[in-house]
């Protein structure tokens, strides 16, 4: 029979509006005491499971704050247990309760693991359920219309229909990560998955079966609902992925890996239109008008003078790769006139379309796709003189890649955006990361969210850091902007990896030094005879490299920013972390450059204020790969010499972990050797 004391509350008053949590008063500490002790129900559950004051103690602040009503921004150092922190009292106290976190691989460890062991642990009887965007779920409409029309471009897309034909008669769900035999990111799935543009709704003849919607009832009826930050931020903006039908019923929103929010909410807070989008519609417009308006328009002349203006709007543009804001943009350039152009030929396709958008629902489909593209085009204003206007609350920028253009309008701040979307219904908003504070200070994650004056608090790693790790600041290494730094870096790396034997991350700020190291690291093992395997990001996927990483044991894996967060090796596998340099973000940032011009217009320093914060949040992300359990040991390396020669280094070493520091190689070498037998 299941405990009363566990019986979590009920989500909703009779009415429909969210009930206070019915946590016993002045009770919770006590039950929580109980839960994380060393013969509590969680122990027998977990094989690793330890008690941990931090853990216990975080634990009690969440489930205050659930009591509350209110909001809690919780630091939890690697290694507290922050999911069972905040899955314990969720489950028990929670009531209706969504759980955000950083990547859907997160949302499915949380889903299949993570609360399955909480809930049988506590007998908790909570009903849970997983929500990802819809391009996660097959189509039944396009997965036919595919069959039917073969556009297939490679044998692998011949073979992975196959495999997706069989999985939608088998699955219940509908998840493309139920099915490993097609790559995630195969392309394929761009054929039988909808978007919000291409989304039949009610109108499609599988709506009854379709697993978007079966997710989303799910999701209506559980307890506990696990999302994504992407698919939080984009039902906020787009109000397309069901989490908006979920909001009001909500008592608790938890946000796992929270220093990812204000980058994530400012990608969705913000627009951006592309050509390839344009592009893409035309392509849709000519495949639709020739299969229900034949006889109407020329649809191959329609289409051809707007694919003609996106392409020639590119081309305003002469380099692969570039990002500029709208200010640097010549007044003289080519791209003012270009845009009006485009915008006038997708006006005029409008037309059309809105002249035989009764003949068929897609037809009507993909005039909806065009009037949106068309407004989104239309935030790029111009002035009298010819140039485009630029807001106070957003920054205008354009980023060009090899064969497309993309035209952004992102929020200087979204904490104005975010602190509206808290309003409303009382319920608690929890904040949780490894890594939100710079030295114990809360200020720069609290500004960027609109959080400022609600409670921070910092749970201590369990670990000691003293003597399980290393910090080594090499000397002698030049400017990281001098010519022949990341050479340098690898002069220096080699003997520190060949003391590790292997068992390296190589995390580099730039996908360009990826590449360098990569190729100097393989000659240089082959030149030394060092049997080390070395496992390259973009060489295959992330969740692939990882696995042959800790199975090979002597490894060394080069990656950039995917590698910095999320990853998890414990044991001997991972010994040794190097850094190149201190992950500042880009100069040429257009959203950078906007918001610390903001900053110092109000007399703050953009560099101290922003910048330096971004990037100490950032490598406490990178160092915490280094050390993940209490046996751990290990190295880090930081390259970077203005760690030392500059005044802000102090502060951003303080914020790592309390490693024992050293300049030396020595010390290193001597760290790796194996301890000394005693002699009789």
């Amino acid at each position: 029979m299941t405990d009363p004391t566990l019986a979590p509350v009920a989500p909703l008053h009779a009415d429909g509006e969210p009930a206070a949590p019915a946590l016993p008063e002045g009770k919770h500490d006590a039950e929580v005491d109980r839960l994380f002790s060393a013969g509590g129900p969680l122990a027998p559950s977990v094989g690793s499971f330890s008690p941990r004051r931090s853990q216990t103690e975080m634990a009690k602040s969440i489930a205050q704050a659930i009591a509350d009503q209110s909001t809690l921004i919780a630091e939890a150092g690697t290694g507290t247990g922050k999911t069972f922190a905040y899955l314990v009292p969720a489950l028990l106290w929670g009531g209706k309760t969504i759980i955000s976190t950083g990547t859907k691989n997160l949302q499915d460890q949380l889903f299949l693991r993570d609360i399955p062991t909480v809930r049988a642990a506590l007998k908790a009887p909570v009903s849970v359920a997983l929500l990802k965007g819809r391009s996660n779920y097959v189509c039944h409409y396009h997965l036919e219309r595919t069959l039917q029309n073969g556009r297939m471009t490679s044998r692998d897309d011949v073979g992975n229909l196959r495999e997706i034909s069989r999985f939608i008669k088998m699955t219940s769900s509908g998840d493309k990560a139920e099915l490993a035999k097609v790559p995630e990111n195969a392309q394929i799935w761009n054929l039988v998955t909808s978007t919000r543009d291409t989304c039949m709704g009610a109108e499609c003849q599988y709506y009854q079966d379709c697993f978007v919607m079966k997710a989303r009832r799910e999701a209506q009826q559980a307890d506990v609902v696990v999302v994504n930050h992407h698919l939080f931020f984009a039902d906020v903006a787009l109000k397309d992925t069901g989490v908006a039908e979920l909001l009001p019923s909500a008592n608790t929103i938890i946000f796992d890996e929270a220093h990812q929010l204000p980058d994530t909410a400012t990608l969705f807070f913000g627009q951006t239109v592309s050509t390839s989008q344009i592009l893409e519609l035309c392509r849709d417009v000519l495949a639709e008008g020739l299969a229900h308006a034949r006889g109407g328009p020329d649809w191959a002349k329609v289409v051809m003078v707007v694919e003609k203006a996106a392409r020639d709007l590119r081309l305003t543009f002469p380099q692969d790769i570039m990002r500029l804001s709208l200010a640097q943009i010549m007044p003289s350039s080519d791209f003012f006139p270009a845009l009006n152009t485009l915008k006038d030929k997708l006006a005029e396709m409008i037309g059309v379309l809105e002249d035989q958008a009764a003949r068929a629902e897609t037809i009507e489909q993909v005039r909806v796709r065009a009037v949106e593209l068309a407004a989104a085009l239309d935030g790029w204003k111009q002035d009298g003189k010819g140039k485009v206007v630029e807001g106070d609350q957003a920054v205008l920028w354009v980023e060009a890649f090899s064969s497309s253009l993309q035209l952004h309008k992102t929020p200087l701040s979204i904490a104005p955006i975010f602190n509206n979307q808290r309003e409303g219904t009382p319920r608690s908003w929890i904040f949780t990361s490894a890594t939100l504070a710079v030295k114990n200070d809360f200020k720069h994650f609290s500004n960027q969210m609109g959080l400022t004056g609600e409670p921070a608090k910092t749970w201590p790693s369990p670990f000691n850091y003293e003597q399980q790790g290393l910090l080594y600041v090499p000397n002698g290494l030049p400017e990281p902007n001098s010519f022949g730094y990341t050479d340098a870096v690898i002069d220096c790396a080699l003997p520190v990896i060949e003391a590790a034997g292997g068992r390296t991350f190589f995390l580099c700020t730039t996908i360009r030094a990826v590449k360098q190291v990569s190729e100097r690291l393989r000659d240089e093992f082959a030149k030394r005879g060092l049997d080390f395997p070395l496992f390259v990001q973009g060489e295959r996927g992330r969740t692939e490299l990882l696995d042959s990483f800790r199975n090979a044991g002597n490894g060394v894996l080069v990656g950039s920013q995917s590698f910095w967060e999320g990853v998890d090796v414990r044991g001997d596998a991972l010994s040794l972390v190097i850094i190149d340099k201190l992950p500042f973000a880009p100069p040429d940032d257009p959203v950078l450059a906007a918001r610390i011009d903001v900053m110092e217009k109000q007399g703050l320093n953009g560099f101290m204020h922003h910048t330096l914060p971004e990037a100490i949040i950032n490598l406490k992300q990178g160092a915490g790969r280094l050390i993940r359990d209490e046996t751990d040991r290990g190295v880090l390396m930081i390259c970077d010499p203005r760690l030392i020669s500059k005044s802000y280094g102090k502060r951003v070493w303080q914020s790592l972990p309390s490693f024992k520091r050293t300049r030396l190689q020595e010390d290193v070498i001597a760290f790796f050797k194996p301890p000394q037998e005693p002699q009789d």
